[in-house]
């Protein structure tokens, strides 16, 4: 007998799928701070129905500022209308020229080129960073903690470039060159990665934290006092 099949409520994009996602990430129009922590909103719906999901969102949904002085506001549907049409906007006056540019100026060399800089020159570049991320960074400013490579076979490991022991738990470390960043809007992490994190998180105890790197060194200072706040946390034992 055929198990019943899940309903799917999302819609389909087909090609235009790529350039949506892309410009959706590069312009920052899918954050927190323009819809809501959506994952940890659901979460704590725990809807029934798509319905129940639905009226929750707009009942509680926040926007989410990085900047305490920042005020949130109530997200409405009205307002996510507005960021489509922004979407449609940056599409048809940036991405599309700048996409139209791109494809008159390629050739077959930047093809072949592009395939063996990703796979042996950029590999090569972001092993050495991490090494220095972590060697000569992290471990000297926080020397109490272990910090080991994740394991191949870890569930996250395609999250997660290394594991910061604290006795028998563990926070995570992500690193990125500052050029993801760059290329993507203030690099946003997607859903599913988010997901994966509060995985980890549920596993190992600890946090999971994005370290944007530039010349080997911590661009994002900031992440420093956290990282800091979190060791003291998993030494007392705290919860979050």
């Amino acid at each position: 007998m055929p198990k019943n099949k899940k309903e799917k409520y999302s819609k389909e994009f087909g090609k235009k799928e790529k350039v949506l996602n892309y410009t959706c990430q590069t312009y920052q129009l899918s954050r927190p701070d323009k819809v809501g922590a959506v994952m940890a909103l659901i979460r704590e719906c725990q809807p029934k129905s798509f319905e129940d999901w639905e009226r929750w969102y707009f009942e509680n949904a926040y926007t989410e500022s990085r900047s305490k002085s920042k005020t949130r506001t109530k997200i409405t549907k009205e307002e996510l209308i507005e960021l489509g049409e922004r979407l449609y906007v940056k599409i048809k006056e940036i991405v599309i020229p700048e996409w139209e540019e791109a494809f008159r100026q390629l050739t077959l060399q930047d093809c072949t080129d592009y395939i063996y800089n990703l796979t042996i020159c950029r590999t090569y570049d972001g092993f050495l960073t991490e090494k220095s991320v972590i060697n000569d960074n992290l471990a000297k400013r926080f020397p109490d903690v272990n910090f080991l490579e994740s394991d191949p076979q870890l569930d996250h490991a395609g999250d997660i470039d290394y594991l910061g022991w604290i006795g028998d738990k563990a926070f995570g470390i992500q690193i990125k060159p500052v050029t993801a960043r760059a290329n993507f809007g203030n690099y946003s992490a997607s859903e599913r990665m988010k997901a994966s994190f509060e995985e980890f998180e549920e596993k190992f105890g600890g946090k999971v934290f994005i370290v944007f790197s530039v010349d080997d060194k911590v661009e994002n200072k900031e992440i420093l006092s956290e990282i800091e706040d979190e060791i003291s946390r998993l030494k007392a034992g705290r919860k979050i």
